[in-house]
Order: structure tokens, then C-alpha cells, then sequence
């Protein structure tokens, strides 16, 4: 199951806004919706920025250590603001968005995460085959 910021906002988190609390509300509702889906069976990839470690830790916690695979897709703001399809980093820049990570809006990254995959520097098929080597090596996937 694919978890994205687009389908709960629209759903899920549609009462919530971009302010310091609302972003922490809605990871923390990711991390519910995803931990009930993890204890059913399914495979959840949760595609979300969360800019604190203390909101993905807190996941983590929820989740536990065994379900949880911090995969942090490390990409210059530059480029994510060149790949931007919705032109929310134009917007962003002179501020006509506000709180928006990167810009106006702190993002910690992940000092250990579980995967590292570097958009600049890896294709498309490495970065999955990392991603599948960690579920293999995990036993969530059979290899």
C-alpha cells in the first residue's frame, strides 16, 4: 500500500494546514494509518517529507524498529524544485506558500537512515534495488 501526502491531505488530514502542529498531526496520522495497515499484513510505503527527526522517530517507536525502514531519498533543493510538476517551489520562493520545507520551513535530515539513496548520483532501478535488498535482508520479502 502506497501512503502519500497527496491521498491523505485530500482525505484523512484535509482539516489540517501546513503550520508546525498540523505537519506533526498529519505524520502522526500517517504513522497510525500505516501501523494498522503493517499489522494486517500489507507492505507500507509511506511517501512523506516529515522535517524533524523527533517526528520520525516517534513512527519509528510506533511502528516498531523491525516495521519501520527510514528511507531518506537525499536530493539537492535545487533539483526537487526542477522535478516540481506542481510548481509549488515557485510559489514557495517568493512566499506565496508558507511553511514549506526547504524554504521557509526547517527539514532535518536523517542523521542514520535505514536506506540513503542519492538522487544525483543513483538511477531509478539502483534506488529500488536498494530499497528491495533491505526488505530481502529483513525477511519481508522473499529473495
Amino acid at each position: 500500500m502506497l501512503l502519500d501526502g497527496d491521498n491523505l491531505r485530500h482525505g484523512l488530514s484535509a482539516d489540517l494546514g501546513f503550520s508546525e502542529a498540523d505537519r506533526v498531526e498529519n505524520i502522526r496520522r500517517v504513522g497510525e494509518v500505516a501501523k494498522l495497515m503493517a499489522d494486517s499484513g500489507l507492505i507500507v510505503i509511506c511517501s512523506f517529507i516529515s522535517p524533524t527527526r523527533a517526528e520520525r522517530d516517534r513512527v519509528r517507536i510506533l511502528v516498531g524498529d523491525e516495521e519501520f525502514i527510514e528511507v531518506f531519498v537525499d536530493t539537492p533543493i535545487e533539483e526537487c524544485a526542477r522535478r516540481d510538476p506542481k510548481g509549488l517551489y515557485s510559489m514557495a520562493k517568493p512566499g506565496n506558500i508558507k511553511n514549506f520545507t526547504g524554504i521557509d520551513a526547517c527539514y532535518e535530515a536523517p542523521e542514520t537512515p535505514d536506506i540513503h539513496l542519492r538522487t544525483m548520483e543513483q538511477n531509478l532501478e539502483h534506488s529500488a534495488k536498494a530499497v528491495v535488498d533491505v526488505l530481502i535482508a529483513r525477511s519481508i520479502l522473499d529473495g
